[in-house]
């Protein structure tokens, strides 16, 4: 009687077992076996909508498992960093994050979460260079040269949108003033997305946007590219001088997308994921989207990524600093 017992408590803590582990937040070979949700930190429309819709779609060709965006805008992207911060570590919540994250602890007094502590960082999805893009209505310039004559003629008449404060687009404005000695307003807003669209309907003059996000927009002549960051022109837009062309070697700056997890997230997990994303980018149709949208897929390991993470920290809290950036 007393065997027969301690076998069938043995034998219930043995499916007790099993079924723990067969449950979010162990060891998931099973993984995805229900839809995964990403928080996106902006608003739908912007730079990193770009990528992570299409990304979301291969997702579902993929694995079968629809791959959720749930778009959460404000401060900078911070709003969104906070949220993704706190989901459940089983896989099953991502955040697609950008370049914006690692300016933000410079730029906020305090942020709610830490970029490198909360998350593991899991892969770079997409790299794009910074554009000067301008409404055409609002600066008659045709090129470089008439757009500098027009901001060195009357300081302070022009302004800029960007996606918040603390985000590339709001750093890429500074650094441009900062080298080309002129003064121009920044406005921020809740995401590229809306930035954009008041620069399209004329409410603000211009921006310095992501290529990811500007893309279609140039290419349908809602705004138009002056110049494109770095050292060298894009292949999506040939036609664009770059920022050495035209008189600044020392402008580079780019907009890249990356895939976070919440810290706690089974290594198993964290695997599998990186490896559809890998899969996903390197179809032909994302291949194909990356491509028309001026971007590039880093190839880096995760330990990698979170090396350059870290690196991205540190060199802009020096750009903030040398800047004088401060939260609008």
């Amino acid at each position: 009687m007393t065997h027969s017992l301690q076998r069938r408590d043995v034998l219930r803590a043995a499916a007790a077992a099993t079924a723990a582990y067969s449950m979010p937040g162990f060891s998931q070979s099973a993984w995805p076996s229900k839809p995964v949700m990403m928080v996106v930190p902006f608003p739908a429309g912007g730079g990193t909508d770009a990528f992570a819709r299409p990304l979301a779609a291969q997702f579902a060709k993929q694995t079968g498992k629809q791959l959720i965006i749930d778009n959460r805008g404000g401060a900078g992207g911070t709003v969104g960093g906070t949220i993704a911060s706190k989901l459940a570590p089983d896989g099953y919540g991502l955040f697609m994050g950008a370049v914006h994250h690692t300016i933000a602890p410079s730029i906020y007094a305090k942020l709610d979460y830490d970029l490198e502590k909360d998350f593991v960082p899991l892969a770079l999805v997409a790299n794009v260079p910074q554009v000067l893009v301008v409404n055409p209505k609002r600066i008659e310039a045709t090129d470089f040269k008439g757009f500098m004559a027009l901001m060195k003629k009357s300081p302070g008449r022009y302004n800029y949108g960007s996606a918040g404060n603390g985000t590339s687009h709001h750093l890429a404005g500074e650094l441009f003033k900062l080298q080309t000695k002129t003064f121009i307003t920044h406005i921020p807003y809740r995401g590229a997305g809306p930035a954009l669209q008041d620069l399209i309907s004329g409410s603000v003059d211009m921006m310095f946007d992501g290529l990811g996000s500007s893309a279609t927009h140039i290419k349908g002549g809602r705004i138009k590219a002056l110049m494109v960051a770095g050292t060298k022109r894009n292949p999506a837009f040939p036609d664009v001088p770059c920022a050495a062309e035209v008189g600044l070697p020392d402008y580079t700056v780019t907009t890249w997308y990356g895939l976070w997890a919440p810290k706690g997230t089974p290594a198993d997990v964290q695997g599998r994921i990186v490896d559809e994303v890998r899969k996903a980018v390197s179809s032909d149709e994302l291949k194909a989207i990356w491509a028309s949208n001026g971007a590039e897929f880093p190839n880096m390991t995760s330990q990698q990524f979170g090396t350059f993470v870290h690196s991205e920290i540190v060199r802009w809290a020096a750009v903030v600093k040398a800047a004088g950036v401060k939260a609008d």
